[in-house]
């Protein structure tokens, strides 16, 4: 529903505890590997994730702490991606690459996190830059169109996830949203940690 929009602030619970540090992101992305596999995946994508002995502890119903992500990413690469956009990753952000350069099982209609060498600018991105001229071509979309223009797009796929730079919280975290475009919608979290946390706490509540 193009043209209609609206942002929301996420509830209080959905953004508690969310990781900062890279010991905190390795020990939250396990549970959430964990909890993906257990409450989002189906049985083909399972047998994809899963070596065998971990298949076999699933199957004993034995815990199982998958890693769906990937290598740490070096300073090196962090630094010329700050360098490309001209900004400096926030903290939690910084943590999570420090942790795993990208991740490609998510809760929600996102594909994955990009690496930090293919974060781009919103308005920049091929889908991005499509999405924000049809924005802006219709009267009333004046706010979301500057929100995208201004922010990076850090995950996509049906839906987008977005940081913007420009607004800094006291922890020097930048405030996160999720776009749906078939709604039109945007849902405001206070930082990418938090962003990411909501959907572990959605898994949560299913596989309880």
């Amino acid at each position: 529903m193009i043209g209609v929009t609206e942002t929301t602030e996420a509830e209080e619970s959905e953004v508690a505890a969310a990781p900062t540090t890279p010991e905190e992101w390795r020990a939250f992305l396990e549970r959430y590997g964990e909890l993906y596999v257990k409450v989002r995946a189906d049985g083909e994508e399972v047998v994809d994730l899963l070596d065998e002995d971990q298949l076999d502890a699933l199957d004993r119903d034995e815990r199982v702490e998958p890693w769906l992500g990937e290598a740490p990413a070096r300073e090196e690469a962090l630094a010329a991606s700050e360098e490309r956009l001209g900004v400096a990753f926030p903290p939690g952000l910084r943590g999570f690459f420090l942790t795993s350069d990208g991740w490609s099982h998510l809760d929600g209609w996102v594909d994955g996190v990009h690496p930090c060498d293919r974060v781009v600018w919103m308005r920049d991105s091929e889908a991005g830059g499509r999405v924000t001229g049809i924005y802006a071509s219709i009267p009333g979309n004046e706010e979301v169109v500057e929100l995208f223009r201004r922010s990076v797009e850090i995950a996509r796929g049906e839906d987008y996830w977005l940081l913007d730079p420009t607004d800094v919280g006291p922890d020097g975290e930048w405030a996160a949203y999720t776009f749906t475009p078939k709604y039109g919608d945007t849902t405001k979290y206070p930082s990418f940690s938090a962003l990411f946390h909501s959907g572990l706490g959605n898994m949560e509540e299913d596989e309880g």
